[in-house]
């Protein structure tokens, strides 16, 4: 039996090589770009589990691939229907073979992919889990950045 301590402890998983796993996971980070700039919501939400939760830019929670895929119909066809944007995976973390966290940064930019933010206007945290072979998005919260000066 061990004796329970305090001392926070470190939780990585370093064992494994996670080359092909972070390939994979920034594919589907890609793929909500991709959905995101061309009105695409089935794409958007395609790589999140039945039971994803989201937290959005304006702080609601929404439950369940469903509801995030009406959500992400109704803002694309809506206000965001001529946004653009352009992801960076800032990183990844494998807590477990299984489990990982990753970040990324959001700027806005014009159809062709011309920069309107010098810099990001929103981070994302992903938690994604592998399951049957594949990487899903099990949640995932944005956060604006406010504006420092940095808008063009």
């Amino acid at each position: 039996m061990s004796t329970p301590t305090n001392e926070a402890p470190t939780v990585s998983d370093s064992g494994t090589d996670h080359t092909a796993d972070i390939a994979a996971i920034e594919q589907l980070i890609a793929d909500v770009e991709t959905g995101y700039n061309t009105n695409d919501a089935e794409l958007m939400v395609s790589g999140f589990v039945a039971n994803a939760a989201a937290g959005n830019a304006v702080g609601a929670v929404v439950t369940g691939r469903d509801t995030l895929l009406e959500s992400a119909r109704r803002g694309l066809a809506g206000f965001l229907k001529n946004e653009y944007v352009t992801y960076e995976v800032t990183d990844i973390v494998f807590l477990r073979p299984d489990i990982a966290i990753a970040h990324k940064t959001a700027r806005a930019t014009t159809a062709d992919g011309e920069l309107l933010d010098r810099d990001p206007a929103m981070v994302a945290l992903y938690v994604l889990v592998l399951e049957n072979g594949r990487w899903w998005v099990a949640a995932r919260q944005n956060t604006p950045v406010p504006a420092t000066g940095g808008q063009s």
